[in-house]
């Protein structure tokens, strides 16, 4: 009698989460992003929010929530009711790079967010502002041992991938420089071009422009591969070898979310990355999309964790 019960109820309980899937959504989806408006996250979100909105006739609100290496943002969303409308678009930052540079977080990176798909690999540019003597990775490390600590490095934020990112050239590289931490991507840019600081690590759509217009100088490109929208421009680790950090950016929802609702959510937003006019229009911008299986996001997120926490205990970096 007993497991006849527990049956039923199972059976009540997927014909009911069968149903909520078949109506959702039915209201407006948040979309939290960890970082301020104008940054590569922040295009990413707006533009998949813009096909969803056209899709499902629901509006994607973006709601941008910077800070603490993107943990404010990210603890929020592990926090929502986890009903798919309140989503994440997760960085390498507020899941790889934070478990391995804080003490303490607010929320489990792997058990309190359920991935969904991972959407675009954006590559981050070395950029040194005109008026430093250096045009290559080489002379870069030359005029850094030149004169130790004497150059300002922004970040953009403590705790973020261009942090790590910045350990582990100076590891490589052996080199001292001035860490100087922002809050997201615009302000360091912002600085960077104001002359206030030398070297800067940022993403491709925020930073292209600007090197195009000769207000900023690329170095090179951070990831494993140069990047199809400046395919000119070497990477890190072909003239500092080992240096390689890919800068992924994907969509999460809260543990608990119906599975069947992060069907519905994967299918559709992976039907948007898989469009070829929405690839051309942000492969220009610097992001190329790259929609993947749950369980594909999951290991991607598994392997940096790994990767990056052996970068920052290397660096003895550690955030309370």
């Amino acid at each position: 009698m007993k497991t006849r019960t527990l049956w039923v109820t199972a059976a009540l309980l997927a014909i009911g989460t069968q149903a909520y899937a078949q109506s959702y959504p039915s209201k407006a989806i948040r979309v939290v992003v960890t970082f301020p408006a104008g940054g590569a996250a922040d295009i990413l979100a707006r533009s998949i929010g813009q096909e969803l909105t056209r899709a499902w006739n629901q509006q994607i609100v973006v709601d941008n929530r910077p800070g603490a290496g993107g943990n404010i943002g990210a603890d929020f969303v592990a926090k929502a009711a986890p009903d798919g409308y309140t989503l994440l678009l997760a960085a390498v930052t507020t899941h790889a790079a934070s478990v391995s540079l804080y003490s303490k977080l607010p929320y489990n990176v792997e058990k309190d967010l359920a991935p969904i798909t991972l959407a675009a690999n954006v590559s981050h540019i070395l950029l040194t502002h005109p008026s430093l003597p250096v045009k290559t990775v080489k002379e870069l490390i030359a005029l850094a041992k030149g004169k130790p600590g004497a150059l300002n490095w922004g970040l953009q934020g403590n705790g973020t991938l261009s942090h790590l990112e910045t350990e582990l050239f100076k590891t490589l590289a052996g080199v001292q420089v001035t860490l100087v931490p922002y809050k997201g991507s615009a302000p360091g840019l912002t600085d960077l071009m104001a002359g206030n600081i030398q070297v800067f690590f940022d993403s491709v759509p925020p930073a292209l422009p600007h090197v195009q217009a000769g207000k900023l100088r690329g170095i090179a490109v951070a990831a494993s591969k140069r990047s199809p929208a400046i395919p000119d421009l070497p990477t890190i680790g072909e003239s500092l070898k080992g240096f390689e950090a890919d800068n992924w950016f994907g969509v999460m929802a809260p543990a608990g979310t119906p599975p069947d609702v992060i069907a519905k959510l994967n299918a559709e937003v992976v039907r948007i990355l898989s469009n070829r006019e929405i690839q051309k229009a942000m492969l220009v911008r610097g992001a190329v999309l790259h929609p993947s299986t749950p369980a594909e996001f999951a290991a991607v997120l598994k392997s940096d964790i790994a990767k990056w926490g052996k970068v920052a205990r290397a660096a003895g970096v550690r955030i309370e």
